[in-house]
């Protein structure tokens, strides 16, 4: 990760949980300038404009803590199965994980919701830090956990997300996968775990 989004992120970070925690009119406005000079240095330094970075990067409260990604990889005759988004990529059924749900919870709910199947989780694969693995590079911290499923029933139920679904051997994988939530390094690390009998959890 560049230097500078690293200052970027830790400016930000201090200022949201200054804002969090003081009760001084003056300390906040001091808080709230610390947010916008770190957006602007990521404005600066990215092709995003200012109201966008501002929307991604300044709109929570409290004290600042990554979100919460859920992937399931999910195989069927040693192929692995891929949604195909409506924006044409392709990914392992996923997303961030809601208010009022687990990990294992919310990895079943995506799945119904992106797939129409019900699915049974297994075992966590790997539990990443988002930045260290995808591009391009968030200004906010991603904790990607990715779980083997099994396949209990269900067929694919058409929704707003998700255009249709397909398994693919390793080397059938597409070429246009949606790089930002799952690469082809990620995908062949479920491979590895679904044919390793004691897979080892990875963590970074």
């Amino acid at each position: 990760m560049e230097q500078w989004l690293k200052w970027a992120m830790e400016i930000q970070a201090l200022a949201q949980a200054g804002l969090a925690y003081t009760n001084n009119n003056y300390d906040k406005e001091r808080y709230e300038r610390l947010r916008e000079i770190s957006a602007e240095i990521i404005e600066n330094k990215s092709k995003l404009n200012l109201e966008k970075v501002k929307d991604l990067f300044c709109n929570e409260e409290g004290y600042q803590t990554p979100k919460i990604d859920t992937r399931a990889a999910i195989f069927k005759n040693d192929k692995i199965l891929l949604v195909h988004e409506n924006n044409g990529t392709w990914s392992l059924p996923g997303g961030w994980c809601d208010v009022l749900e687990s990990v294992k919870s919310n990895t079943i709910k995506e799945v119904k919701e992106e797939t129409g199947l019900d699915v049974k989780v297994e075992k966590i694969i790997a539990i990443q830090d988002r930045n260290k693995h995808n591009i391009p590079i968030y200004a906010y911290g991603v904790c990607k956990i990715f779980s083997q499923c099994t396949i209990l029933g269900g067929e694919f139920i058409k929704n707003i997300e998700t255009i249709e679904t397909k398994f693919f051997g390793i080397e059938e994988l597409p070429k246009n996968l949606a790089v930002e939530k799952v690469n082809k390094e990620q995908i062949e690390m479920c491979f590895d775990a679904f044919k390793t009998e004691n897979w080892k959890t990875k963590f970074d």
